[in-house]
C-alpha cells in the first residue's frame, strides 16, 4: 500500500508539473490570457486554472489584473500575464560583421537590446569571447530580475550538447570549444546554450515570427554565408549530433565557385551576400549598404543591378526545390538578406520553384519574408535558453531565493 501512494504521488506531481508548464508556456507564446481562455486552451477545469495561477502568482511569476468587461453576460474573467520580474536570460548572436546581445523576459519581451558593428577582420576566438563578456556585463547590470540562462547563436556547424564549433567558415574557426569557453568568461553560474542561427532563425519564426501556428516549414536566411533551420511536426530537425540544417552548403553547382568550407559549388556561393555584391560589381565588404544600393540600383532600372539579383533568384530557386521535394515544408521563410530582396525576386523564384520542384509539394508550399527581421536568430537564442523553465516552471520556483537574484538595476 505504501509503495502504491507513493506511486499515485509520482503521478499526481507529474501532472502538476506539467500543467504548470502548460499555463507558463502559454503565457510566454500568447501573452495576456484570461483564466477563461486559459480554461478553453487548455482543457484544465476552472478550480484546477484558479489553484494552479494561484501557485504561480505566489512565486512571481505571474500576475492577475481585472478583466476589462467587453458586454458579454456574466462576470469578467481575470487577466493572467507573466509578472516583468519573473525571470531573464541573457541573449547573444554573432555573426560576420556583428554582435548583438539583448536580455529577453519570460514573456518573451526584449527589455534591452544592443546590437554593434565588428570588422570582418577580427574573428579570433579571444577577441569573440571577451566582447560577448563585456557586452554580457553591462546587460546584467540593467536587471535585478533572475537571470536564468544565456542563449547564444552563431553562423557555424554547432554540436549540441556543448557548444563546440565544428566549423564555422565565414568566422575562419574549426574545432573550437566555443561553449566552454564563453561559459567560464562569463562565470554566471547559468546554463549557457549555443546553437546555429539558422536553427535558432528557424525556431523564432515558428514560435513568434511568420510561423506561428504552422508546424513544418523551412527557414533561410542570406548575409555573408547562408544559414537555415528546419521545422518537421512541430519540433527542430537538427540532425544526430546538432549538426543538420546546415543548406548553405548544399552541393548546386559542380562547375562553381570555390566555398569558405573548402568544397566547390555551395548553394551560398550563388545566393550569397558575396555572390549578389560581386554581380553587380560591388566590394565583396559593402555588406548590408551594398545590399540595399543594389536594390535601389535596380529599381531605378540598372541592367546589372536587375541582372545579379535575377542570377540569385534563379539558384534560390534550384535550391529551395531540392528542399521542397526532400522536406515537404508547408512554409518557407526567408530571412535577413533573403528577406529583403524577396519583394524584388519574387516571380523569378516561384517561376523557377515551379519548375524544379515536384508539383504536389509544391502545390501546398507558400513563401514568404521572415517577420522577425535580423532578430530573429537573438530571439531563438532567448527561446532556447528559456526553455528550463518554460518546461519546468516547478522546479524553477524550488530553487532557494538567493540563486534567483544574479544582478543589478531594475528591468
Amino acid at each position: 500500500m505504501r509503495l502504491g501512494r507513493v506511486d499515485i504521488g509520482q503521478r499526481s506531481e507529474t501532472v502538476r508539473r506539467a500543467n504548470l508548464s502548460a499555463l507558463v508556456r502559454g503565457l510566454h507564446d500568447s501573452g495576456p490570457l484570461s483564466r477563461s481562455e486559459l480554461v478553453a486552451a487548455t482543457g484544465l477545469t476552472r478550480t484546477a486554472i484558479r489553484g494552479l495561477v494561484g501557485e504561480l502568482a505566489a512565486a512571481g511569476i505571474v500576475q492577475e489584473a481585472a478583466a476589462v468587461r467587453r458586454g458579454t453576460p456574466g462576470r469578467p474573467s481575470p487577466v493572467v500575464r507573466i509578472a516583468p520580474d519573473a525571470a531573464v536570460v541573457i541573449a547573444v548572436e554573432l555573426l560576420v560583421d556583428s554582435l548583438a546581445v539583448a536580455i529577453v523576459g519570460l514573456d518573451g519581451a526584449i527589455d534591452h537590446h544592443e546590437r554593434v558593428d565588428r570588422p570582418r577582420d577580427e574573428r579570433s576566438v579571444e577577441d569573440v569571447v571577451e566582447h560577448i563578456a563585456r557586452m554580457a556585463s553591462e546587460m546584467r547590470s540593467r536587471t535585478k530580475a533572475p537571470i536564468v540562462g544565456v542563449g547564444v547563436a552563431v553562423a557555424g556547424v554547432i554540436r549540441r550538447g556543448d557548444g563546440h564549433v565544428a566549423m564555422a567558415p565565414n568566422l575562419g574557426w574549426v574545432d573550437v570549444p566555443f561553449g566552454d569557453r564563453l561559459a567560464r568568461a562569463l562565470d554566471m553560474d547559468v546554463p549557457v546554450v549555443v546553437a546555429n542561427d539558422g536553427d535558432l532563425g528557424a525556431l523564432a519564426e515558428h514560435r513568434r515570427g511568420s510561423g506561428v501556428g504552422v508546424d513544418d516549414l523551412l527557414y533561410v536566411s542570406g548575409e555573408v554565408g547562408v544559414g537555415g533551420g528546419v521545422i518537421i511536426a512541430g519540433r527542430p530537425l537538427d540532425g544526430f549530433a546538432g549538426y543538420g540544417g546546415e543548406i548553405g552548403h548544399l552541393p548546386v553547382n559542380p562547375g562553381g565557385a570555390p566555398c569558405r568550407c573548402g568544397a566547390i559549388g555551395c548553394w551560398e556561393t550563388e545566393v550569397g551576400e558575396g555572390a549578389l555584391l560581386a554581380l553587380a560589381g560591388l566590394p565583396p565588404d559593402a555588406g548590408r549598404d551594398g545590399i540595399e544600393t543594389v536594390l535601389r540600383e535596380a529599381a531605378a532600372g540598372n541592367p546589372v543591378a536587375v541582372a545579379s539579383l535575377e542570377h540569385v533568384g534563379r539558384w534560390l530557386a534550384v535550391g529551395l526545390a531540392g528542399l521542397v521535394n526532400i522536406l515537404n515544408p508547408q512554409l518557407i521563410v526567408l530571412g535577413s538578406m533573403h528577406g529583403r530582396i524577396y519583394p524584388v525576386i519574387r516571380n523569378t523564384v516561384e517561376a523557377g520553384l515551379s519548375a524544379h520542384a515536384l508539383p504536389a509539394p509544391r502545390a501546398l508550399v507558400r513563401i514568404v519574408p521572415a517577420t522577425l527581421g535580423a532578430d530573429a536568430p537573438l530571439i531563438g537564442a532567448a527561446e532556447v535558453a528559456l526553455e528550463p523553465v518554460l518546461s519546468d516552471p516547478a522546479g524553477f520556483m524550488a530553487r532557494p531565493a538567493p540563486d534567483k537574484r544574479l544582478a543589478g538595476a531594475s528591468r
